[in-house]
C-alpha cells in the first residue's frame, strides 16, 4: 500500500486553512439549523398538523418517529457520500451534501397537512427528513475530517472544533427564529407561521454554497492522492481492517449522541407536556445554551490539543454518567433558574463540548486510505441506536412509566457509561501521522507523528 511518506512536505497555507474553517463552520450551522427547526416543530406544532387524530402522547411520539427516520438515513447518506469523499474529495461531497440538506427543509415548509391531503401529508414529511438525513449523513463527518487534515500538529483540537461553534450557531438561529415565530397567533403560527421558519433555510443554503464553492482540498488528501498507484476503494478497505476502530467509533459516540439530542429535543416536550413550562420560554433556553456550548467546544478543544483527547472526552463523559438524575431533579422544580442550568451544563459538556473534542479524535483514530468512510460510518450508526431513536424511546418511557423521569435517567447514564467505557480503552491520537494509512493504535500517537507533519507547518 502506497502512503505520502516519502513526498516532499507541503507548507500549510493559512488562508486555506481558514477558507476550510469557515466552510466548516457555515455547512455545520445549516445542518444544526434544519435539526433544531424540525425538533422544535416536532415538539411544538407537527403534532398538530400532521398526526391530528391520535392522542396527545401518541402524536407526540409519532411525531419524534419521524424525526428519526432522518437518522435511519444518515448511514446510507454516510455510506455514499464517504465513498466518494475518500476518492474524490473531500470538497465536492460537502457541497452536494449541502444542497441536498437544504432543498429538504425548503421542501418541508411546502408540504400539505393532514387536514389537506391527509395521509399523504405525514408520509411526504418522511420523504423531506429522509432526504435531510441522507444529505447530513457525511457533513460534520466531512467538515472534521477537513479541517482535521488542514491544521497543523498541536492545533487540530482547536481548528476541528469550529465545527461544533457552527452547530451552535445553527442552533442559535434556529432558537431565534422560533422566538420570532412564537409571537404570532396561535392561528397563525399552525397556518403559515411554521411554514416561513422552514422556508427561512434558504438564506443560510445560499451562504455556505457560495463559501464552499472557494473552498480547496485538504493538503493531507493531495499528498495521498498524488502517492496512489491504484483508484482507492475506500469501502473495501474499511469493511476489511477498520471494522475494530468503526465499532470503536460507534461506541464512544453512543451515549454521547443519546444525551445531546434528548437534551436538544426530548427536555423541551418533557418540560411542556409534564411540568408545564411555557412553550415560548423553551427557544431562548436553547439559545443561551447554544452559545455557551460554542465556546465551551473551542475550550474542550484547545485543552485537548494540549493534554490530549482521551483525557478531556474521558472527564466529560465520566461527568455525564451522573448527570441525567440531577438534572431532572432540577427540571421537576419548574424553576426557571433550574431549567436554564440544566440546558446550560447539557449544551457545554454533551452537545457541543465533548463532540468538539470528538471532531478531532475520531480523524485521527483511522488511516489515510479510508478516513472518511471510517468517521461517517462509525459516527452515523451511533446516532441511529443514540441520537435518532433517543427522543422517541425517551417519550415511549415517559409513557410507560406514568411520566416518571427515573427510567429516561437511567436510559441515559447506562449509554454514556458504554461511552465512558470505550473511550478509556481507545488509543490516544494527539498529534499522530495523518499520512499513515495504519488505523491509531496504542503507544503510537504524540511524538511518532508530529515529526513528518510538522515539517507542512514550516
Amino acid at each position: 500500500m502506497t502512503t505520502a511518506a516519502n513526498l516532499p512536505p507541503t507548507p500549510v497555507d493559512q488562508s486555506k486553512v481558514r477558507k476550510a474553517a469557515v466552510a466548516g463552520l457555515i455547512g455545520t450551522t445549516l445542518e444544526l439549523y434544519d435539526f433544531v427547526i424540525y425538533g422544535t416543530a416536532s415538539a411544538l406544532v407537527f403534532s398538530k398538523l400532521f398526526f391530528p387524530n391520535i392522542s396527545p402522547a401518541a402524536a407526540l411520539l409519532a411525531s419524534f418517529s419521524t424525526f428519526a427516520v432522518g437518522f435511519l438515513f444518515r448511514p446510507l447518506g454516510g455510506i455514499f457520500f464517504s465513498h466518494f469523499g475518500d476518492r474524490l474529495g473531500r470538497k465536492w461531497v460537502l457541497v452536494v451534501t449541502l444542497l441536498l440538506m437544504g432543498g429538504a427543509t425548503l421542501a418541508i415548509g411546502l408540504l400539505p397537512t393532514f387536514g389537506q391531503v391527509g395521509l399523504l401529508a405525514p408520509i411526504l414529511l418522511c420523504v423531506c427528513r429522509a432526504a435531510q438525513g441522507f444529505g447530513a449523513g457525511a457533513e460534520q463527518s466531512g467538515g472534521a475530517t477537513l479541517l482535521t487534515e488542514s491544521a497543523a500538529p498541536g492545533t487540530r483540537g482547536k481548528l476541528a472544533s469550529l465545527i461544533m461553534v457552527g452547530a451552535a450557531a445553527g442552533t442559535a438561529l434556529g432558537a431565534l427564529v422560533w422566538i420570532a415565530a412564537q409571537s404570532l397567533a396561535p392561528n397563525d403560527m399552525l397556518t403559515w407561521g411554521w411554514r416561513l421558519v422552514f422556508l427561512s433555510s434558504i438564506f443560510v443554503t445560499i451562504a455556505a454554497l457560495v463559501i464552499r464553492r472557494k473552498l480547496d482540498e485538504s493538503p493531507v488528501f493531495e499528498e495521498i492522492k498524488q502517492a496512489r498507484t491504484e483508484p482507492p476503494a475506500p469501502l473495501r478497505e474499511v469493511a476489511k481492517y477498520g471494522k475494530a476502530n468503526v465499532l470503536r467509533v460507534i461506541l464512544m459516540n453512543l451515549g454521547v449522541s443519546t444525551q445531546s439530542y434528548t437534551i436538544q429535543v426530548f427536555m423541551a416536550s418533557y418540560l411542556i407536556t409534564v411540568i408545564g413550562t411555557d412553550p415560548k420560554f423553551i427557544p431562548p433556553v436553547l439559545l443561551i445554551g447554544s452559545l455557551c456550548g460554542g465556546v465551551a467546544a473551542v475550550s474542550f478543544g484547545i485543552l485537548s490539543d494540549k493534554i490530549g483527547r482521551r483525557r478531556v472526552v474521558s472527564v466529560i463523559t465520566g461527568a455525564l454518567i451522573l448527570f441525567p438524575a440531577p438534572a431532572f431533579l432540577l427540571l421537576t422544580t419548574g424553576s426557571p433558574v433550574a431549567i436554564v442550568l440544566v440546558i446550560v451544563v447539557g449544551f457545554v459538556l454533551a452537545c457541543q463540548g465533548v463532540v468538539g473534542v470528538h471532531m478531532s479524535y475520531f480523524p485521527e483514530i483511522f488511516g489515510s486510505r479510508y478516513r472518511y468512510a471510517g468517521v461517517t460510518l462509525g459516527r452515523e450508526f451511533s446516532s441511529i441506536i443514540g441520537g435518532g431513536i433517543a427522543p422517541m424511546i425517551c417519550a415511549a418511557l415517559l409513557g410507560m412509566f406514568s411520566n416518571s423521569w427515573i427510567p429516561v435517567a437511567i436510559y441515559m447514564s447506562v449509554t454514556m457509561l458504554i461511552s465512558f467505557i470505550a473511550t478509556r480503552m481507545s488509543p490516544e491520537t494527539l498529534n499522530r501521522d495523518l499520512t499513515d494509512p495504519e488505523d491509531a493504535a496504542h503507544g503510537k500517537s504524540g511524538v511518532v507523528g508530529v515529526t513528518s507533519e510538522a515539517q507542512h507547518a514550516q
